[in-house]
């Protein structure tokens, strides 16, 4: 059964929108487009070429997907790791809206995404990969519906822009399965969904504040 991972750029506050450029997602007046480049390593882009590597299909909202249609298509080297899984491997775009579709080989999920999610897993041995897509993740977090978060959480603060858990998402525990350094500040962490939330509180005993569950 495949499993479904969301892959990030994450700012210390959690913003992912537009981190590739300016032009990338400029919704909601968003002037912070590229926040991510200064960060990018060598290092990371061979843990990117690995990750790649894992991915079976991937599932995408409607902008990323236009955004990666337009570009990854012409990409000069087509055995890149990146953009040889990219352009070879099935695409699911998740839209109501979306018309002709010249990249392919692609699907679009018009409805029932739970279903439809659910369908993928049991087609698909690898990883089903989301990439980008925050409005997508957003959904699929309140439905339970991710298998692991693989996050690049890098050293800025942006205070504006789409979060990964937006206010009001589903409370979730999650449990912390790997991280890495990376050259340039940048820090992978991967992430695992584990149910609810636990609580607890803190005692304090000679001065100190020992955990209580």
């Amino acid at each position: 059964m495949g499993s479904l991972t969301i892959a990030a750029f994450m700012t210390l506050d959690g913003v992912i929108q537009a981190p590739g450029g300016p032009g990338e997602d400029p919704d909601r007046g968003f002037e912070h487009g590229g926040w991510s480049f200064p960060y990018a390593s060598e290092d990371m882009r061979e843990v990117m070429s690995a990750a790649f590597g894992r991915a079976d299909c991937f599932l995408l909202g409607r902008r990323t997907f236009e955004i990666f249609a337009a570009s990854w298509p012409n990409f000069p080297d087509k055995d890149d790791p990146v953009a040889s899984r990219l352009n070879t491997l099935h695409k699911y775009v998740v839209s109501t809206t979306l018309g002709t579709i010249d990249w392919q080989p692609t699907t679009v999920i018009r409805r029932d995404l739970a279903a439809e999610v659910a369908k993928l897993k049991d087609r698909h041995q690898g990883e089903i990969q989301v990439h980008g897509s925050a409005s997508l993740v957003r959904t699929l977090h309140a439905r339970g519906l991710v298998d692991e978060y693989r996050l690049f959480i890098e050293p800025v603060v942006l205070g504006t822009g789409k979060r990964l858990f937006a206010e009001g998402s589903t409370p979730t525990a999650l449990q912390l399965v790997e991280t890495q350094a990376m050259r340039k500040g940048a820090v992978l962490a991967i992430y695992r969904p584990v149910g609810k939330p636990t609580y607890g509180e803190f005692q304090m005993e000679k001065g100190l504040g020992l955990p209580r569950s």
